[in-house]
């Protein structure tokens, strides 16, 4: 195994090399340029968003910038360090690219202690997901697909997906349900 992908692996908190069985590709993302895009500190102040916020966290969190919440632009989501995986959907035909901040380093980044998230999305859909499969799954909180920012017609402005090509097992109704699209809010409990 390589060390970019074992560092990858420990960066998504995966258990082992037993997640890449599947086909799903899962990369760390880089700009033209070749090199690793940089995350930001994972410690210390959340700094204000400066744009249009897209996502509120709140619920059991430590750290926050609006009151009780910690509210993220979409430059504040990029800046904690993109990746990507290739993966085939039902939402899509054939296999798309997501890219995205993992959902392990964003609840990493708000101190996060619950043992469940609830993804409310803009029509106000929810869904419960086990923060274990966070790391057990590398799931991923996209901002991009196919290389563009994801609009609200396309499912966005943020979408939880899992890598579904990597195990049989998350390519079923359970996983399916817990991959909420239009995602406007984050509760930690």
């Amino acid at each position: 195994m390589s060390v970019a992908r074992r560092q990858l692996i420990r960066g998504f908190g995966l258990a082992g090399a037993g997640a890449w069985a599947g086909q799903a590709r899962i990369a760390v993302a880089q700009p033209a340029g070749g090199s690793a895009v940089p995350a930001a500190p994972t410690t210390g102040p959340l700094a204000e968003p400066a744009g249009r916020v897209i996502l509120a966290i709140t619920g059991k969190i430590a750290i926050t910038n609006d009151g009780d919440a910690a509210k993220f632009d979409r430059p504040m989501l990029e800046a904690l360090g993109m990746a990507s995986f290739t993966t085939v959907t039902p939402w899509y035909d054939g296999a798309v690219t997501f890219e995205g901040v993992p959902m392990t380093r964003l609840l990493q980044r708000v101190g996060a202690q619950g043992e469940t998230v609830q993804a409310v999305a803009l029509n106000d859909y929810s869904t419960e997901i086990p923060v274990a499969d966070f790391a057990r799954w590398g799931v991923m909180l996209a901002l991009k697909r196919d290389g563009n920012y994801l609009t609200i017609r396309d499912k966005g402005p943020l979408f939880i997906v899992y890598p579904y090509d990597t195990n049989a097992e998350l390519r079923s109704p359970r996983y399916y349900g817990r991959s909420a699209w239009q995602v406007a809010r984050l509760v930690v409990r």
